[in-house]
C-alpha cells in the first residue's frame, strides 16, 4: 500500500530531493555506510509509527495509495479479529491486529482510515501496517525454519506453515523454487502431533496424503526425510526468506543482505524468486545489498523493480534511481561482465586501467598510501582492467550514466589515436561537445611536436621529450583531461614510475620484479613508502577528482 518514498537527497548535492515511485521490489545499494541499512530500519519505524520524524539521515517520507470503498471494506473484513473468550469488544468497535499486537478500533474510523491514509498516517500505521511490517536479518530469517504451531484447522490460518499445509498452489511453489535450488524437496512433517516442521526429502511425496497425513506411510515418508535444521544455514536462510514471501502476510518486507550465508548462484537465484513472488501483490519489498548476483537475478525475472544507490562521502549525500536496461546492459556485454564492472555499484570510486599490470600496479600504489598517507590515498576504490585503452571508455562511460565516479588511466600514445577513437574518449568523460574540437586540435599539435622530436612519447620520457613551450601546451591538456576524470601518465606509461628502483622489462617482466623490489614487509627496512613525487602525486591527483563532490565528468 505504499505509493512511494522521499528521500532527504538527490542525484547531486544541488539537486531536489529523490521521490521515487516504488514497484514490488526496491533495492537499496551502494558503498559501505551509506546509509543502504539506515534507510531501511527508517522504513520500518514510519511503517510502525505513521510519525514523520526531523532526526532521519536518509529518508524523508512515505506516501501511501488511497483505497476505493469497497476494497477498503474488503480489507478491514479480512484484518479483523474474533473474539477470544471472555474478551469484551466495546460498541461499535472491532479487533485489528496480529500475534501480540490486537487492538480495539473503532470500525468507522479505522475504514476511513484505510481510505485515505495519508490524512491520519499515525493512526494507519500505528493500527494497521505495524502489524503487517516484517523485517528479515541475518538471524531471524534462519529461525523462519524452525518447528511451528499447527494451529487449530477450524481457524484461518496465522503463520507461514500453516498457510502452505493448507494452500496447494503456494506449498507447491516453495517446493519448487527449493527443489530447483538444492535438488530436494519441501515437504511439511505434521506427526510431532500439534506442530509442523520442514523435511527436505530426496523424492517428492507420492500424493497430499502421504506428506500432510498422520498414518503409518506419512510417518515412514517423513522419517526417510531430513530435518531442515540439519542443513547447512545457506539452505536455511533460502528456505526461510522464501516460505516467508510466499506463504506470509507482510505487506512491507524488509530484507536486509539477503546474500548472506548464500553461493553466488543462490543469490542470483533469491533475486529472481523474490521479485517473481511479490509481482502482482500489494506487497512492498525492500532490500539492502551488496551481491550483483542478487540484484541480476531481480532483473532478469522480468518483474518491475527499483535499484535506488546511495552514497555519502565528505558529509554529502546523494540519492539515484538506476535504469534496468542500463544495468542490463553491463551485463549482457562480454567485456563488461568479465571485468566485474557491476561490482562498482558497491563502491565510492572505480579506476579503469589499460591492462592487468596496470591495474595491480596502481591498485598497490594506492594500498601503501591508504596505510602510510591516507589524506593521499583514494578510499573505497575498485580497479578494474580493461583490455586496451580503447575499451576504457567501454567502462567508465556506463558507469558514469550510473551517477559512478569512474575514472580512466592511459599511457601518453593515446596521443596517438585521433578521428573517432580521440572522439569517443571526450565522450567517455562526458567533456562537453563544444570542446571536442578545441581539444582534438591541441591532441594534433602536441602529437606533431612528438613526432618532429623523433623519440618515443611512451619509453623515451614522456612530456620531458618537448622545449619548454610544447611542454606547457601539452601539460594544459592533460590538465583539462584531469578535470574529467581522464588521466594520462605524462611521463609515458605504467613502466616509467618508480625509475630509482632501476627495474627494465615490460607488462609482467617489470612488474613482478618491482613488487619484490618495493618489499611485502610494511616494517622491514627495504620496503618502500610513498614519497611526494612520482607515481604517489598522480594517485593523489586522482585522489583530488574523486573527493571533488562537484567533479566534472558525472552526468547528472
Amino acid at each position: 500500500m505504499i505509493k512511494n518514498i522521499t528521500l532527504k537527497s538527490g542525484t547531486t548535492p544541488e539537486s531536489e530531493p529523490l521521490s521515487i515511485d516504488l514497484t514490488p521490489v526496491t533495492v537499496f545499494v551502494g558503498p559501505n555506510n551509506s546509509g543502504k541499512s539506515k534507510i531501511l530500519s527508517e522504513i520500518i519505524e514510519f511503517c510502525q509509527s505513521g510519525i514523520k520524524k526531523t532526526n532521519t539521515v536518509v529518508l524523508d517520507t512515505i506516501e501511501f495509495e488511497n483505497l476505493e470503498n469497497d476494497t477498503a471494506i474488503k480489507l478491514l473484513e479480512n484484518i479483523t479479529l474474533k473474539p477470544k473468550r471472555n474478551e469484551n469488544v466495546r460498541e461499535n468497535h472491532i479487533l485489528i491486529g496480529k500475534d501480540n499486537l490486537r487492538y480495539q478500533v473503532k470500525s468507522t474510523q479505522m475504514l476511513q482510515t484505510l481510505e485515505t491514509p495519508n490524512s491520519n498516517t499515525n493512526h494507519f500505521c500505528q493500527f494497521y501496517l505495524r502489524a503487517y511490517t516484517t523485517f528479515l536479518g541475518g538471524s531471524n530469517r534462519i529461525n523462519l525454519v524452525r518447528q511451528q504451531q499447527a494451529g487449530n484447522m477450524q481457524e484461518p490460518p496465522h503463520s507461514s506453515f500453516q498457510t502452505l499445509f493448507r494452500d496447494d498452489k503456494k506449498s507447491k511453489e516453495v517446493r519448487r523454487s527449493i527443489h530447483d535450488a538444492f535438488g530436494v524437496y519441501f515437504t511439511l512433517d505434521p506427526t510431532n502431533l500439534g506442530h509442523l516442521q520442514i523435511k527436505l526429502s530426496s523424492v517428492e511425496p507420492k500424493n497430499d496424503l502421504e506428506e500432510r497425513g498422520i498414518h503409518k506411510e506419512a510417518v515412514d515418508f517423513h522419517s526417510s526425510s531430513e530435518p531442515v535444521e540439519t542443513a547447512s544455514d545457506g539452505v536455511k536462510a533460502f528456505t526461510g526468506m522464501i516460505t516467508e514471501i510466499i506463504a506470509g502476510d507482510p505487506k512491507v518486507l524488509i530484507i536486509d543482505e539477503p546474500e548472506a550465508f548464500l553461493h553466488p548462484s543462490l543469490s542470483h537465484k533469491l533475486g529472481k524468486e523474490i521479485a517473481t513472488a511479490a509481482e502482482n501483490t500489494n506487497k512492498r519489498i525492500f532490500v539492502s545489498t551488496h551481491s550483483s548476483n542478487f540484484i541480476m537475478g531481480c532483473i532478469q525475472s522480468g518483474v518491475p523493480i527499483n535499484i535506488v544507490r546511495l552514497t555519502y562521502k565528505n558529509k554529502v549525500a546523494t540519492a539515484r534511481v538506476l535504469p534496468n536496461d542500463d544495468i542490463l546492459k553491463l551485463m549482457r556485454d562480454p567485456l563488461l561482465r568479465s571485468t566485474g564492472v557491476l561490482e562498482g555499484l558497491f563502491y565510492e570510486n572505480v579506476m579503469v586501467t589499460e591492462g592487468d599490470t596496470d591495474r595491480a600496479f596502481y591498485q598497490e600504489i594506492n594500498e601503501r598510501l591508504l596505510q602510510f598517507k591516507p589524506r593521499w590515498g583514494i578510499s573505497n576504490c575498485l580497479f578494474l582492467n580493461a583490455q586496451n585503452k580503447q575499451t576504457i571508455r567501454r567502462i567508465i562511460k556506463p558507469l558514469r550514466e550510473l551517477g559512478i565516479p569512474a575514472a580512466g588511466i592511459t599511457d601518453i600514445d593515446v596521443l596517438k589515436e585521433g578521428g573517432q577513437v580521440w572522439a569517443n574518449h571526450m565522450k567517455s568523460g562526458f567533456i562537453p561537445t563544444a570542446s571536442h574540437t578545441s581539444l582534438a586540435e591541441q591532441r594534433r599539435t602536441i602529437k606533431q611536436k612528438f613526432d618532429e622530436s623523433g623519440k618515443d612519447m611512451k619509453r623515451d620520457g614522456g612530456v620531458a621529450i618537448l622545449n619548454a613551450d610544447d611542454k606547457e601546451s601539452a601539460n594544459n591538456l592533460f590538465d583539462s583531461l584531469d578535470q574529467y576524470g581522464l588521466f594520462v601518465v605524462r611521463n609515458g606509461e605504467v613502466e616509467t614510475w618508480l625509475k630509482s628502483l632501476k627495474i627494465g622489462g615490460h607488462g609482467a617482466e617489470w612488474l613482478i620484479p618491482i613488487f619484490e623490489k618495493m618489499g611485502s614487509n610494511p616494517n622491514g627496512q627495504k620496503y618502500l613508502k610513498p614519497k611526494t613525487t612520482d607515481v604517489w602525486k598522480f594517485v593523489k591527483t586522482m585522489k583530488e577528482w574523486f573527493d571533488n563532490p562537484n567533479r566534472k565528468g558525472i552526468p547528472s
